[in-house]
Formats: structure tokens, C-alpha cells, sequence
């Protein structure tokens, strides 16, 4: 499924308008339903619909799952295909059908809405109930060298082949010590390219990600902590700025949060050691 679509636009250089072909990032709706309960009383319900950029559907619904606390490992989920309903929706309808044994906190899942950041009051209640789902604080013998971040967003940019074309996708990339890339998913949305990336690693049983990063296209908002945090990731960079929430979030997880991580530089908000300080006080000194 490919992940652009053509469009004519108008490019204007100062006076004149010239008509040119052009592709732009794919966005379309995807609506996640649980197949559930009982071998003999089985029951569906629509948990989520999501804008998102067409590819590795299972991967961001078994992502989104993860992070929701609903499954915690691969025999949870019994299968996970797409519905054909009628023309208008079809591959945009995928059921996950999990394992009778397992059992769904609708209440729970229904208050677990992280709110924003135009909460002033909710930060210390969001943080509090995602350490509810986690192990607590992760302790994980991951490090980089500065150099390895650095090197970091030209390698992503180079597998962004949909992003070289219309500039519209963000993504996610693992990454190990070395700064070698494992897996890395695109799309419209931060969130579902991080979902796509952390359901991928799920269904390859690497889950948690305790001796790998993950780099982020863009800025870090505490949703992309709060699912790093759930799978394990103990080192999380990107692009842009974190806010002051996500900031927080790390720092309760014990979890190393780089910014601004561009044109040979960044900053660290959280759990430092994790960069190999001495050769950053060689660079200094240089």
C-alpha cells in the first residue's frame, strides 16, 4: 500500500505561478476493534479509530494495544486482519481477536486518555497512572557515544524515501549502542509511527527494549514517553523539543530523553550518564 498519493499544486515564486505535479503523504482512518470474551460467547467493540498513513496496520494496532496495557505478550492476540464491511471502509477496519483468557479493563481503558498539555492540574495524575502499568523506574547498561547521536538523524532521513517525496511523515528508528538501525516505521501521525515501530518489536518477542534507543523525526510529547516507557526503552532522542511534561515523565522512568538532536548537537533533560561522558569532556576540551 503505498504511503503517497498525487496531487497537482501551484508552486509561486514571487510574481509568477507555475502548475507542477506533486505527491503528498497518504491519511487515512483506521479503526481498531477487540474480538473478546469466551470461546462460546464471543463479543466485538471499537476500542480506537486513529488518522494514520496506510502500512503495518497490525504492527500499530499491537502497538497501540501494548501501550494501553490491554496485551502483554504475542499469545494474547489470536489473530488480526482487516474487515471488508462495504467500499467505503474497506482496509481501513482492522479486528484483533485476542485469546479468551484475556480480559479487558474497559473503565480502566475509558479514564486512560492521557490529556494534554493544556492541563495545568493533570501532569502528576498522568504520570501516576502509567507508572500503574509499568515495572517502575528502568534500569537498563545502555550507552552512546555522542558521535552515534549525532550520526542519527542523516541515517533515519536516508530510509525516509516517502519523506524525501512530500516532506510529510514522521518516524520512528530503533537503534543499538552502535547507532546500527533495527527497525524503523513512518507516518502521518508521531504517535503511529512509534505504535508501528514498538508492535513490530512486540511481535519479534524483543519487548522490552532495554538495550536499544528509539529516535523520534520530530518533538517529544509525553504520549511518546509514556509508550517508550511501557516498552522498556531506556534512551529516547529526536529531532525536536520535548515538553515540560514529557521532560517529567522521563525522569520518573528513569529514562535518558535527548532533544534537539541536529547539526552535531543536543540536549539531555534526564539520566545523562547514558551519554559516554568522557568523551564528551574530550569534545569540550577540543
Amino acid at each position: 500500500m503505498s504511503l503517497v498519493a498525487p496531487a497537482t499544486v501551484w508552486k509561486v515564486s514571487g510574481e509568477s505561478r507555475t502548475e507542477a505535479p506533486d505527491l503528498v503523504a497518504v491519511e487515512e482512518p483506521l479503526e481498531i476493534r477487540l474480538g473478546f470474551g469466551p470461546a462460546n460467547d464471543r463479543q466485538q467493540r471499537p476500542v480506537s479509530v486513529t488518522m494514520r498513513t496506510p502500512g503495518h496496520d497490525e504492527e500499530l494496532a499491537m502497538g497501540f494495544l501494548f501501550t494501553e496495557g490491554i496485551i502483554q505478550q504475542r499469545t494474547d492476540i489470536v489473530s488480526c486482519r482487516h474487515c471488508v464491511q462495504d467500499s467505503q471502509k474497506e482496509g481501513n477496519v482492522l479486528r484483533v481477536e485476542l485469546h479468551p483468557s484475556v480480559v479487558v479493563d474497559w473503565a480502566r481503558l475509558e479514564r486512560n486518555t492521557f490529556t494534554s498539555s493544556s492541563c495545568g492540574l493533570c501532569g502528576k495524575a498522568t504520570i501516576e497512572a502509567v507508572m500503574a502499568l509499568t515495572p517502575g523506574p528502568i534500569q537498563a547498561d545502555f550507552s552512546v557515544k555522542p558521535t552515534t547521536l549525532h550520526a542519527l538523524p542523516g541515517r533515519v532521513r536516508e530510509t525516509q524515501r516517502a519523506f524525501a517525496y512530500t516532506g510529510g511523515l514522521h518516524a520512528a528508528a530503533l537503534f543499538d549502542a552502535d547507532g546500527k538501525l533495527l527497525l524503523i516505521r513512518e507516518d502521518i501521525g508521531r504517535h503511529n509511527a512509534l505504535d508501528k515501530l514498538i508492535g513490530a518489536a512486540f511481535w519479534q518477542n524483543w519487548l522490552p527494549l532495554s538495550q536499544f534507543g528509539v529516535f523520534l523525526s520530530g518533538r517529544i510529547g509525553v504520549e511518546l514517553v509514556q509508550k517508550s516507557w511501557l516498552a522498556g526503552v531506556p534512551f529516547l532522542a529526536a529531532v525536536g523539543a520535548p515538553s515540560s511534561l514529557a521532560v517529567q515523565m522521563a525522569q520518573e522512568a528513569g529514562m535518558t530523553l535527548a532533544g534537539f538532536v541536529r547539526d552535531e548537537r543536543f540536549n539531555l533533560y534526564s539520566e545523562p550518564e547514558r551519554v559516554d561522558e568522557q568523551v564528551v569532556r574530550e569534545i569540550s576540551a577540543t
